[in-house]
């Protein structure tokens, strides 16, 4: 298995990509860490559902954007396993409007909740895989950080900040063997894309080559990888996994 005893926080881990992503976690081999907002029932079935199988997962409530609250946990984390070996940024937020009438608090909420976010538990996670020498990161990214559309300035923004981010990590972090990647999903499958999919109906598998909507598992295969050894001479790079969406044209 790719991720044999390796220790894994997955921030976001109770729906969507964040959910695929701790479940093909947890059948590599990890002892996963998840973090959710609200959703206590939807995460304590997760936990239990991977215990079931054999495997190991657990869920700890935590808004990212507190950074106190990153640190104790990634503490903790190390406390109990002595390391940690993977890091994934997939707790985030949309607050769609057009910038005319979007409000302070739906830019801050959004920037704060996707790009602080990360910065805090990448910060939280830098001292201890900089000691071990080694771990991997993998931030969720956006297509939308270069292909955005109208209404998205706060979340594009978010992960335009994201792309900058893992790129400047990587090359701080590369001499310890640290490595930090992104992974940039178009259209996928998952709660936070409902409304968009909602309005734009048939017509947006139009534009996409491939011609259908993306599934979170297969999101979560490319963030597996790059968080394995497979992966150990990939870093700084913001990996699409679109369909081929951003490769434009019609």
């Amino acid at each position: 298995m790719r991720l044999q005893d390796k220790i894994a926080l997955v921030t976001g881990g109770s729906r969507g990509i964040g959910r695929a992503v701790v479940e093909q976690m947890a059948a590599e081999g990890a002892d996963v860490v998840f973090l959710y907002r609200s959703n206590q029932a939807s995460a304590e079935e997760l936990a239990d559902r991977i215990a079931g199988q054999g495997q190991k997962a657990r869920a700890i409530q935590a808004d990212v954007r507190d950074a106190a609250r990153a640190q104790q946990i990634v503490d903790e984390i190390v406390e109990r396993a002595g390391r940690i070996d993977v890091l994934v940024n997939s707790a985030g937020i949309v607050m769609d409007g057009l910038l005319g009438a979007m409000m302070p608090d739906q830019w801050r909420d959004v920037i704060e909740t996707n790009l602080f976010g990360a910065y805090h538990y990448c910060r939280a996670v830098a001292q201890q895989m900089l000691y071990q020498r080694g771990g991997s990161v993998v931030n969720l990214s956006s297509t939308a950080a270069e292909f955005a559309s109208r209404g998205q300035v706060n979340y594009a923004a978010s992960k335009g900040g994201i792309d900058a981010l893992t790129r400047a990590m990587a090359k701080e972090f590369a001499p310890r063997k640290v490595r930090i990647n992104a992974v940039a999903p178009g259209m996928i499958e998952t709660d936070m894309s409902k409304a968009v999919r909602g309005l734009a109906g048939d017509r947006i598998k139009d534009i996409i080559p491939m011609k259908r909507i993306g599934k979170p598992e297969e999101v979560a295969r490319v963030i597996t990888f790059l968080a394995s050894d497979e992966a150990s001479y990939i870093t700084g790079q913001v990996i699409r996994v679109d369909g081929g969406i951003s490769l434009g044209g019609y």
